[in-house]
C-alpha cells in the first residue's frame, strides 16, 4: 500500500530539488520568508522536471514532445482535482491557490520548454530571425517565471507585471550569452539571426568552432549587442524592486545581484564564452547571500 503524501513532504521534495538544481535561484530562494521560499521552490521544481523532459537528447524529439503533453496532461488533472501521487504536483497545486497564480501562466511556461521542440524539427540548427522572435522565446521561458514570481513576493502596482517581464528578458539573455557554445553543441542558436547577418557573422562560425577559440572582432560586437540589451532590461529590477513586498526585496535584489554580476563577468571578458564557461564563484554569491539575509532581518524589523 502506498503511503499518502503529505503537504509538508511534498514542500521537502521541492526544496530538495532547488538546492540540487537551482545554483543562482536557490540563493535567492533562501533569502525569502519560509512560506513564500515553500511556494517558489515547487514553482522551480515544476519547471526543471519540464525542463528535464524536454531536453533528454537520448530520446527522440516526437517522443519528449509526447512525454510533455502527457506529463502536462496529468498537471492539469492534478490542478483541477488536487488528487496526486505527485510530490510536486502536490506542492505546485497548494502554492498557486495559496498565492492567486493563474494556472495559464504555468501553461506558458511548459509552453517554453516545448518551444525548441517544435523548431526546425530533424538536423537543421534551432535559430531565431530577429529580436522580435528571441523576445517572445525570453518570455516563455523567463518572463513567465518572473510573473509567476513577483504573484508569490506580492504586490498591488499592475506596473509590476511588465519589469518583471523585462527582468526576465534580462536574465535570459544573460543565460544565452553564457551559454552560446554549449547550446551550439547542441545545434541551438539563440543570437538573432539578423544580427549576425549585421555583424557579418557566419552561423557556422557559431555552430562549427573549436571550443578554445576566442570570438573574432566580429563575434565580439555581436555579443556585446546581446549584452547591452540585457544590460538595458536590467534598468526594469531596478523599478520592480520597490514594487514587491517589502519581506521579498532581498530575495529579487540577490537573484538581479548575481546575474548582473555574470554579464558583468562576461563584459570583463571582453564576451569571450568559448574558452571557458564563464560563472559567479561560489564565495561571491554567499557574500550576496549574506547581504540579502541582513536585509531580510531588516525588513522584518522595520514597521
Amino acid at each position: 500500500m502506498t503511503q499518502a503524501i503529505t503537504l509538508d513532504s511534498a514542500y521537502a521534495t521541492c526544496r530538495a530539488i532547488a538546492k540540487r538544481e537551482a545554483k543562482n535561484f536557490y540563493y535567492a530562494f533562501v533569502a525569502l520568508p519560509e512560506p513564500r521560499r515553500n511556494a517558489i521552490c515547487a514553482i522551480y521544481a515544476f519547471m526543471r522536471k519540464a525542463d528535464d523532459l524536454s531536453d533528454d537528447e537520448s530520446i527522440p524529439r516526437g517522443q519528449r514532445l509526447l512525454n510533455l503533453e502527457q506529463w502536462q496532461a496529468a498537471w492539469r488533472s492534478a490542478s483541477q482535482t488536487g488528487a496526486t501521487h505527485d510530490p510536486v504536483f502536490m506542492a505546485v497545486h497548494d502554492a498557486t491557490q495559496r498565492f492567486n497564480i493563474p494556472l495559464s501562466l504555468l501553461d506558458e511556461l511548459i509552453a517554453g520548454t516545448t518551444s525548441d521542440l517544435k523548431t526546425n524539427p530533424g538536423d537543421a540548427p534551432d535559430t531565431y530571425a530577429t529580436f522580435a522572435d528571441l523576445y517572445q522565446y525570453c518570455y516563455l521561458v523567463a518572463s513567465v517565471v518572473g510573473l509567476v514570481c513577483i504573484r508569490i513576493f506580492g504586490y498591488t502596482d499592475p506596473a509590476a507585471e511588465k519589469l518583471a517581464e523585462e527582468t526576465g528578458v534580462a536574465f535570459q539573455l544573460t543565460n544565452i550569452l553564457r551559454d552560446v557554445s554549449e547550446d551550439a553543441e547542441r545545434g541551438r542558436v539563440y543570437l538573432p539571426l539578423e544580427d549576425l547577418a549585421a555583424h557579418n557573422v557566419k552561423l557556422d562560425s557559431i555552430l562549427h568552432r573549436a571550443k578554445t577559440t576566442p570570438p573574432t572582432p566580429n563575434e565580439r560586437a555581436l555579443l556585446a549587442d546581446i549584452g547591452a540589451r540585457a544590460e538595458a532590461y536590467y534598468a526594469s529590477a531596478a523599478k520592480l524592486l520597490p514594487l514587491i513586498d517589502r519581506e521579498s526585496r532581498p530575495a529579487l535584489w540577490v537573484l538581479v545581484k548575481i546575474y548582473r554580476g555574470l554579464l558583468k563577468r562576461i563584459r570583463r571578458a571582453d564576451y569571450d564564452v568559448f574558452s571557458h564557461r564563464i560563472s559567479v564563484p561560489t564565495f561571491q554569491k554567499l557574500e550576496i547571500l549574506a547581504v540579502g539575509m541582513a536585509r531580510l532581518a531588516v525588513a522584518r524589523l522595520s514597521p
